[in-house]
């Protein structure tokens, strides 16, 4: 830096020492001071600026203009000299005299405009996903993997001493795991690519992932099985593990509850959609007190339970208002009797179309999942007529 311009900045601050000391001081001397330093100051920066534009090769058109002209270029907040000179302000207190006028904000309302620059961050829609993922089992085998199943057990019998009993088959089925592609690519034009901004680049990774992640998600509730996984509400509930429902109410509850198998209590949860279980916890009794309750962890995070079982929210399910008659709007499930098995797992590459220039991002994955044992199944299915 200029030896010049340190003796200026220093003495810019015992000038703001000044000011903010008990002392009297002749504020018309220091005016004219800072006005005539300001200006050498100025100076000094527009020499080093065209100093640095020679030395690079970078030197720009010269503008004349007349005395006293007042040439207007772009937005004056938003140059490397106002820049430097909003940052000279924060260290010193005190603007540079040539960016002090201003027709509508005068300097005693405001210290300095701040520059004009980008935010670095892209503001999208929120999405909520993320939810169910985590619940699941996730294996990663290679494809054509196999879970053995039975559904028969054998039965026990009491027999008089020296007697024996029937010999009981044990049946024996499978569940096979294929490999579906799941694939998200985006590509940019190469023009905005060397244009964007890093919180660009960023936004588009990002992106991609919730973009997998919404769609195992919606895979796991609804998948149809065919190039996909095979979803959890696809599968048959078991007899009388399917409750019709008119209204949100009480009974509502205990009648899902009653149809958990006891063999299956521990470890189920209720997947629904935020305003269902909203209309859940506004139900009242006939004094009007609420009946469902929202406990609060010790890190004061709402902890939603109905009669005691976990609830999960998501927005893979249709609400109880939004649904239609037969669609299952929310259900009871042990999650981790789903398994997700990826043959390939996520993986980002980038590469250039060479026909068009693009940019493109991709991620890749081979994934599977089914159900291995429905019994733990609830469906909630609003009724003809609700």
């Amino acid at each position: 830096m200029d030896k010049r311009l340190k003796e200026i900045l220093a003495r810019k601050v015992e000038i703001r020492s000044m000011l903010e000391g008990t002392a009297p001081v002749d504020l018309v001397a220091i005016e004219a001071e800072l006005k005539a330093l300001g200006t050498e100051e100025t100076e000094i920066r527009k020499k080093q600026q065209i100093a640095g534009q020679i030395n690079t090769g970078t030197v720009p058109a010269v503008v004349i203009t007349k005395p006293g002209e007042q040439r207007k270029v772009g937005n004056m907040y938003d140059t490397p000299e106002y820049r430097q000179a909003f940052f000279d302000y924060v260290k010193t207190g005190v603007m540079a005299a040539e960016y002090r006028a201003n027709a509508v904000t005068k300097i005693s309302d405001a210290g300095a405009v701040i520059p004009t620059t980008t935010l670095n961050k892209i503001i999208e829609k929120l999405t909520s996903q993320g939810m169910i993922l985590p619940l699941v089992t996730q294996t990663a085998y290679a494809t054509g993997v196999s879970i053995p199943t039975s559904s028969v057990k054998p039965v026990a019998t009491w027999v008089a001493d020296g007697a024996g009993s029937d010999k009981q088959k044990k049946a024996l089925g499978s569940v096979v795991f294929a490999a579906n592609k799941l694939r998200c690519a985006v590509a940019v034009s190469f023009n905005l690519e060397n244009l964007s901004l890093s919180a660009f680049e960023a936004a588009i990774v990002s992106n991609i992932s919730d973009a997998m992640t919404q769609a195992l998600e919606t895979a796991i509730i609804s998948g149809t099985g065919t190039g996909q996984p095979k979803g959890i509400l696809t599968e048959t509930a078991p007899a009388g593990q399917s409750i019709d429902v008119t209204e949100i109410n009480y009974k509502t509850m205990v009648d899902a509850e009653a149809a958990v198998p006891a063999a299956y209590e521990t470890g189920g949860v209720y997947v629904m959609a935020k305003s269902t279980f909203m209309q859940y916890v506004g139900m009242v009794d006939a004094q009007k007190q609420p009946i469902a309750r929202v406990n609060y962890g010790i890190n004061g995070a709402a902890e939603r339970t109905l009669l005691g079982r976990r609830v999960i929210i998501c927005d893979y399910l249709p609400t109880f208002t939004a649904a239609v008659a037969g669609d299952v709007f929310a259900f009871i499930f042990r999650m981790e009797d789903y398994v997700l098995n990826t043959a390939y797992n996520v993986t980002l590459k980038q590469y250039e179309d060479n026909d068009t220039d693009d940019i493109v991002r991709k991620a890749i994955m081979l994934a599977d999942g089914k159900v291995v044992d429905v019994n733990s199944l609830v469906t909630l299915k609003k009724k003809v007529g609700a």
